[in-house]
């Protein structure tokens, strides 16, 4: 499911320690990575080419600090927008998975203080790792799945449990948040009963909850109190065919679970977003 990588570095280190932690995971150990770091366009000559040196040392950096196969990494230099020119790569090589680091802005600051990671999730098709600058990455046993009836949701199911089935000592969390009336169980739940019987199918051991409040306040306390190593939380991308290369701004505000749980869960995010 996840053979090849896209991982954007700017120096930090955060992504870099992300990659490690994930090929670590037996079912990563065959993707191949593609390493990128974007230096900003320069107006003088000189400013540019002292640009790309620092940013070859750093991409030269990162590299070096993998834990993986040389023949697997394809380090990227380029100049132009980060913004852009991240959604151009992932497209090109066709990635399962971007990395990105994220300063986790919320709402308009992240418009006016040109958030990268925001911008790049707002546009790419395809799963997002977001690390913020304040989180402690750990390696993967504890991944938890936010559960709901949409398409987006599954994808995070599959994703984790892909992780998942080969990993000792793993487990699984499924979380509802609000489930209809009159359900108290995972028995009663048919998302969560589904999502069981998945969990069962690949051998991972599993633990369900099911709770009441503001799906992004309890998604994010729920991390916190069950030590959480990954959370998978879908996106649905409700916009019609003709808008998909335009800014969905209602996330761009931040008026969506993702984005609130982007900004305030302590513990790297991996998003999906699927059409709905």
């Amino acid at each position: 499911m996840i053979k090849k990588i896209l991982v954007a570095v700017a120096g930090r280190g955060l992504c870099e320690e992300m990659l490690n932690m994930l090929l670590d995971i037996p079912a990563i150990q065959q993707a191949s990575v593609t390493v990128l770091h974007v230096v900003p366009q320069q107006i003088v000559a000189d400013d540019m080419a002292a640009k790309l040196e620092e940013g070859g040392k750093i991409l030269a950096e990162a590299v070096k600090s993998l834990n993986i196969a040389p023949e697997k990494v394809n380090p990227r230099l380029k100049q132009g927008d980060a913004k852009t020119i991240v959604c151009e790569i992932a497209e090109e090589e066709d990635v399962d998975l971007i990395i990105m680091g994220s300063r986790a802005l919320g709402r308009l600051q992240a418009i006016l203080e040109g958030s990268v990671s925001q911008y790049v999730f707002q546009l790419a098709s395809r799963p997002m790792l977001l690390v913020k600058d304040d989180v402690y990455v750990k390696k993967i046993k504890r991944v938890m799945v936010a559960m709901d009836k949409s398409k987006s949701a599954r994808q995070c199911l599959d994703l984790a449990l892909f992780l998942l089935r080969e990993v000792k000592g793993g487990q699984l969390f499924l979380v509802r948040a609000n489930p209809d009336k009159g359900i108290t169980s995972e028995q009663d739940d048919p998302v969560l009963s589904e999502a069981v019987a998945e969990a069962k199918k690949y051998g991972v051991d599993y633990r369900c909850i099911l709770q009441e409040g503001k799906p992004g306040e309890v998604i994010c306390n729920l991390v916190e109190e069950n030590n959480i190593d990954l959370l998978t939380i879908g996106s649905p991308d409700r916009r019609p065919s003709i808008a998909k290369s335009l800014v969905d701004l209602d996330r761009l505000l931040g008026n969506s679970l993702s984005d609130y749980v982007r900004v305030y869960a302590n513990c790297p995010v991996l998003i999906s977003r699927t059409s709905d």
